[in-house]
């Protein structure tokens, strides 16, 4: 599929098939996160797979708006050293940016469920939830968890009303691109 053209028809999904992503898929998913660009080349991620029903059913009440990976059959979770960047948040949004475009052009959907600064529930951030979840050490830090699947809906692609114009300066503020 033409890069633009993914981009134009890549939407969140949140419900997906009860239908298994075969392993070649998922590698297909990392490899796309390993060749993202990361500061300095340090590559502070760590990808958690989980398939596991139990788990992603757990990971699915790590906070509100995470409920779609109760449907998911894969979800991955991204995580960062956050000792070996201090732009960890940079380099691991990039990462799952791919993940999701690889996705789609895979024939896949999928959508970030926001971990980093969300609250599990009063007592406990949605982080500290996954942490301790799936056993991931203190010096990382868990920036969101992408779910992907094949869609089990359909939404249009994105038209015309996403070019806001008027969100583009040329050579500074306020003065108009276009």
């Amino acid at each position: 599929m033409e890069f633009f053209e993914v981009l134009k028809k890549r939407r969140s999904i949140r419900r997906f098939q009860n239908r298994p992503i075969p392993r070649e898929l998922v590698e297909k998913l990392l490899e796309a996160a390993f060749l993202s660009p990361s500061s300095y080349n340090k590559r502070p991620w760590h990808f958690i797979v989980v398939d596991n029903r139990e788990k992603l059913d757990a990971l699915s009440r790590a906070k509100l708006g995470a409920s779609g990976l109760k449907t998911a059959p894969v979800a991955i979770v991204v995580a960062a050293d956050e000792s070996r960047s201090d732009v960890w948040i940079e380099d691991s949004s990039i990462a799952a940016e791919h993940i999701q475009l690889a996705a789609f052009a895979l024939g896949l959907a999928s959508f970030w469920v926001q971990i980093r600064n969300r609250m599990h529930d009063e007592t406990k951030t949605a982080e500290e939830y996954v942490r301790e979840f799936l056993d991931i050490p203190e010096n990382y830090r868990v920036l969101c968890i992408i779910g992907v699947g094949y869609p089990a809906e359909n939404k249009p692609p994105h038209g015309d009303e996403v070019f806001d114009w008027e969100k583009v300066s040329h050579n500074e503020f306020g003065k108009r691109f276009k």
